[in-house]
């Protein structure tokens, strides 16, 4: 017997009907026809010459042949690419979106050589007088077929029960965020230079880079002050303090009725106002950003954790008190793994907000080090790229921390229902 295909399609489980949806056929077809939309506009510009070249391809002294004949080969490339896509997708929507993929790709690289003036030509001019109508036609064209990219391997099923299923179900959940993310950074790269924006206003991801390459001493000084001692120390102790007082709460229905309520205020106080303060009992270095990060940590975990301890059914309780169980036995065997959800779903809210708190917190009086003291000092410099980078340092460091997290859960709470849907 045939091994089954790794991918199946949605639409071609009925073989009578294997159609693109709108959504599909719209973003393909739109992007073909912007890359046939910059094969006419060039050619009339090469036809007409003067400010029809200038419409098409920008300052003619800024422009070489070699670079005007690229673009017209990258239009041609993208319209092609489109009706490849068209005719391919509704058979194997992974081969259409390769194809995609690899022309928008490559036009997206052609384009970024273009802004830099590789071809040597006009040296003294900026990346605004290289950008004409053309440019920015196939520009959208490669978002748009990038874009189907994203929505083919979205649409693409893999067999159940397929050998090494689960390994490329991880690779395509990987690799659709991937592409969306570095097509979101082309397009601000494109946009801030093609366009002139000035730095202070919004730098280009390729600048940001830079800084971030050039300042690895201070980002990393910036990130130890910030994130390995104000955030994981007063996150820690905030988690760990709010459980701790959870289960408290859970043998006392005093402390339910009366602890709650103020915890629910307390939670809603402004960071704005508690960093102050924090500082002003603290101190000025870590341990009073770690605080604030308590205080904004503590309250999500306990009332999450005391919702858990409660999520068991009465059939579930009425068991285990069958089986006389003890309340450490019922706690440990029943209502804390119950719980484990409700838990995770605190941790991963706490981390961000201890992020965000601790950084906020350092507006307020700090040493000369931290995430939080480096953006007020770099504003203030009109360094907005340096800024940025501390932006880009916190956003991975924050991203890296919740998907840390959502391993754990996957691991420790392989049992509940939605862990089970989502690995199938």
């Amino acid at each position: 017997m045939a091994e089954p295909a790794p991918f199946e399609d949605r639409e071609a489980r009925d073989a009578t009907h294997r159609r693109l949806r709108p959504v599909e056929r719209l973003l393909i077809t739109g992007g073909g026809a912007l890359g046939v939309l910059s094969l006419l506009v060039g050619g009339l510009g090469l036809q007409q010459g003067g400010a029809f070249y200038v419409l098409a391809f920008g300052d003619p002294a800024a422009v070489s042949g070699t670079a005007v004949a690229a673009l017209l080969a990258a239009g041609l490339a993208l319209a092609v690419a489109a009706f490849a896509g068209l005719a391919i997708a509704p058979w194997s929507r992974p081969l259409a979106g390769a194809v995609l993929g690899v022309v928008s790709s490559l036009v997206a690289w052609r384009l970024l050589g273009t802004l830099d003036g590789g071809d040597g030509a006009g040296a003294g001019a900026s990346a605004a007088d290289r950008t004409g109508l053309a440019f920015w036609c196939q520009a959208i064209a490669a978002w748009l077929l990038a874009w189907g990219t994203v929505e083919q391997l979205a649409a693409t099923e893999i067999r159940p029960g397929l050998r090494g299923g689960k390994l490329l179900r991880g690779v395509l959940g990987l690799l659709i965020p991937l592409l969306f993310g570095v097509w979101l950074l082309l397009l601000w790269e494109f946009a801030t230079r093609g366009f002139g924006v000035p730095q202070v206003l919004l730098p280009a991801p390729s600048m940001i880079a830079e800084r971030i390459a050039s300042s690895t001493s201070i980002l990393w000084a910036d990130f130890r002050q910030t994130f390995l001692k104000a955030v994981l120390i007063g996150y820690a102790i905030g988690c760990g303090a709010g459980f701790v007082v959870a289960i408290l709460i859970d043998r006392s229905p005093f402390l339910k009725r009366g602890l709650l309520p103020v915890g629910n205020l307390v939670s809603a106080l402004p960071i704005v106002g508690v960093a102050p303060i924090m500082v002003m009992w603290f101190g000025f270095d870590w341990p009073s950003k770690a605080a604030v990060v308590v205080v904004m940590t503590f309250f999500p975990m306990l009332v999450n954790t005391v919702s858990g301890l409660a999520a068991a059914s009465a059939m579930q309780r009425d068991l285990m008190r069958t089986y006389a169980a003890s309340y450490t036995q019922d706690l440990f065997k029943l209502r804390l793994p119950e719980a484990l959800p409700f838990i995770f779903n605190a941790l991963k809210i706490n981390s961000t907000l201890a992020l965000i708190g601790a950084i906020v917190a350092e507006f307020f009086g700090t040493p000369t080090v931290g995430m939080g003291f480096r953006i007020s000092t770099e504003v203030g410099r009109m360094n907005v790229d340096m800024v940025w980078a501390e932006i880009a340092v916190a956003a991975v460091a924050g991203s890296a921390f919740y998907a840390l997290l959502a391993l754990l859960e996957r691991g420790a709470t392989f049992w509940h229902p939605s862990v089970r849907r989502g690995a199938r």
